[in-house]
């Protein structure tokens, strides 16, 4: 999506509509601000209040994310390029997830890895200073570990390795499911059977 162009069509449609940055605000219960951030080109409109903007400037959704007026006899064809973009998009973030997962994953260990090579090597007296050195490096560890795995349930999807179904299992399924790296065991929702699913970032 061009956020400049958007940004530009709302003021056009504002203006039309003979509303200021700060009475559209008003009627959308937000600030000005955010109303300035959209027609530069900084921001988009949350989901939340995106019907209703639409409805303040008589514009479709469509129109909004294409950033002018679509005409009927191009509405399909339009909102099907859109749906294309919006998967583009979508793909391109999960990519960007996962290697976040794995810059994450290597964060993790070594933060797990220095407190205990800290503990194992300096001169210390009392055992239980280096037992909280060596402890104190397992809660951040763990904590970043969690995300990750959080990360790969939410980006790209699985798929069965029977029917072909890409779907996106639940975190306690991606938690305790048996794994080779990306790829795990277990339960497609569409053919109900158990395979080696590998992660894959398109749904095709």
């Amino acid at each position: 999506m061009d956020q400049i162009k958007i940004g530009k069509f709302i003021a056009e449609q504002r203006k039309k509509q003979a509303l200021t940055q700060a009475q559209l605000a008003e009627r959308l219960n937000i600030t000005d601000r955010a109303v300035s951030k959209w027609e530069t080109g900084r921001a988009m409109p949350d989901s939340s209040i995106m019907l209703l903007l639409c409805e303040e400037l008589k514009i479709t959704v469509n129109d909004l994310l294409h950033g002018e007026v679509i005409k009927m006899e191009n509405y399909n064809k339009e909102m099907e390029k859109q749906l294309i973009e919006m998967i583009k998009e979508k793909e391109q973030k999960d990519k960007q997830l996962l290697t976040l997962e794995w810059v994450i994953g290597v964060l993790s260990v070594l933060i797990l890895l220095i407190p205990i090579i800290i503990a194992a090597y300096l001169p210390i007296e009392q055992e239980w200073v280096r037992m909280v050195i060596v402890f104190s490096g397992f809660i951040p560890c763990f904590a970043g570990f969690f995300f990750a795995l959080k990360i790969e349930q939410v980006a790209g999807y699985y798929k069965c390795k029977h029917c072909g179904h890409t779907h996106v299992p639940d975190f306690k399924t991606v938690s305790f499911s048996m794994h080779m790296g990306r790829t795990r065991y277990i339960k497609c929702p569409e053919c109900g059977k158990k395979s080696w699913q590998k992660k894959v970032i398109s749904k095709e």
